[in-house]
């Protein structure tokens, strides 16, 4: 079934029962109001007639003779009819004579299932009858008014009343359900363009986007929200193209390089000594390939697995301290300054490989970018909510127009190029990728010339707290 028939069927039936309960409700309240009307008529000619009556404490009188009792229709027209009766069922006097009899039956079977008349009884007798019988002639212990009037008009009225509320009831169930289907279509007719686009769409189609609606509506947002993630895919698969295409040129420049190397070595016959001068240059080329496909795979993770299990709570200041000793054999190890602003125990949760290789990064690109016997100064700090430590150098710096590319993979600035400093480009995303596996980040402050500052933040450990 269609979202179409289903929004159409759901309103439809919503619909049909709220006329349903209306003309349900609309019905029982005519038929009470009628029947309420009738009774109300009938009473009043119950009592015009008991005004007619004369009560003495002998008997009841009745003379009607001379007098005539003008009622008028009841409800719809229907005409009253009255009886005046004894305790004994004898009829001293009625409104039709010729039809008394079928008048009596009618009003004895009022009441039962399938009644033709509504009918009204008062009975009259003096409150305390003198003894002795009857004094006077016309006078009567007891008399009963018998006043009804026809419940076919009534019944008429509730019937048309019924075949018009479901004739209306089905005509608008008809004009809803044309309605529904039309203004569902109209709807979804966006919703429809979007799907008929999106499966026209193939791999090759990332520029192409849905149609979105005019209207400032839901679907209106979702068609935004699609092209959005198209957008966002686009760039994805465009970094990714890029990434590969960097990738390959970084792998094929090492294994380029050892190629040639082992082919000059082998054309011909080479001494001990050549033979370990080539080894060795194998050799830096394999560690660099080395590292170019570690740094390949970790990037190639999703961010998810790049939060790996291993994680440990440390004392930063302390672990940093003990971070910078294995930097002792680095030719410019004096220029390494180590500085702590914790003025007490900050610990953080980490995982000490994977941080460690975030903070030789930070320390290879310093010392690679800062002219020897600079400073390069590392600190710590804390505050309350998260604890860092900052690598800052004196160093050629980053131009503003290179600091939106920094971070992404392969991306080498011009100037490093320029000084011929060697790198593959993959330190600083992978110290990027690194701090996000830690829930942490990384910002940077440089100038050309006066050199940079890396500060990575990463969330306080508290006591209690579970990663």
């Amino acid at each position: 079934m269609t979202l179409t028939a289903r929004l159409s069927l759901f309103f439809l039936s919503a619909l049909a029962a709220v006329l349903i309960g209306f003309s349900a409700a609309l019905y029982i309240l005519a038929d009470r109001h009628l029947h309420r009307q009738l009774d109300d008529r009938l009473e009043a000619a119950a009592r015009t007639l008991a005004g007619v009556a004369e009560i003495e404490p002998d008997g009841v009188e009745w003379e009607p003779a001379g007098r005539s009792f003008a009622f008028g229709p009841a409800t719809f027209g229907a005409e009253v009819h009255w009886s005046i009766t004894t305790d004994e069922g004898r009829v001293i006097d009625c409104s039709s004579p010729a039809n008394v009899d079928q008048f009596m039956l009618d009003a004895e079977q009022a009441g039962r299932t399938g009644h033709r008349n509504q009918v009204t009884r008062i009975r009259l007798a003096p409150e305390t009858p003198l003894p002795g019988g009857i004094a006077a002639e016309k006078k009567y212990p007891a008399l009963t008014l018998t006043v009804a009037a026809p419940l076919e008009p009534v019944h008429a009225a509730l019937r048309s009343l019924a075949a018009t509320l479901i004739g209306l009831t089905i005509v608008v169930l008809v004009l809803a359900l044309i309605g529904s289907r039309f203004v569902c279509r109209k709807a979804l007719a966006p919703v429809t363009k979007m799907a008929d686009a999106a499966g026209a769409m193939g791999a090759s189609d990332l520029a192409e986007r849905l149609p979105v609606p005019a209207s400032h509506d839901e679907l209106a947002h979702l068609g935004r929200a699609f092209n959005d993630l198209l957008d966002r895919l686009g760039e994805a698969f465009a970094r990714e193209r890029q990434f590969a295409g960097e990738a390959s040129h970084q792998l094929r420049t090492p294994l380029a390089a050892l190629i040639g190397q082992v082919e000059v070595a082998l054309r011909r016959e080479r001494s001990a000594e050549e033979y370990q001068r080539v080894l060795q240059a194998v050799f830096g080329q394999s560690q660099r390939l080395q590292r170019v496909v570690e740094a390949l795979l970790f990037l190639a993770r999703s961010e998810g697995e790049a939060g790996l299990v291993g994680f440990e709570t440390i004392d930063l200041a302390r672990w940093v301290r003990e971070r910078l000793l294995t930097w002792n054999e680095n030719s410019r190890t004096e220029d390494l300054i180590f500085e702590s602003g914790m003025g007490a125990l900050a610990s953080a949760s980490i995982h000490p490989d994977l941080f460690g290789e975030l903070f030789d990064a930070l320390i290879d690109n310093a010392l690679k970018y800062s002219s020897p016997g600079t400073q390069v100064v590392v600190r710590t700090g804390s505050t309350e909510r998260d604890v860092w430590v900052e690598v800052e150098d004196r160093g050629s710096g980053v131009a503003v127009e290179d600091l939106p590319h920094l971070f992404r993979p392969f991306f080498r600035a011009d100037s490093a190029r320029k000084l011929g400093i060697p790198g593959a480009g993959l330190g600083l995303a992978v110290a990027n990728r690194i701090a996000m596996a830690h829930a942490g980040s990384i910002a940077v402050e440089t100038a050309p010339d006066r050199g940079s500052r890396f500060r990575v933040r990463l969330p306080a450990f508290e006591a209690g707290m579970t990663r």
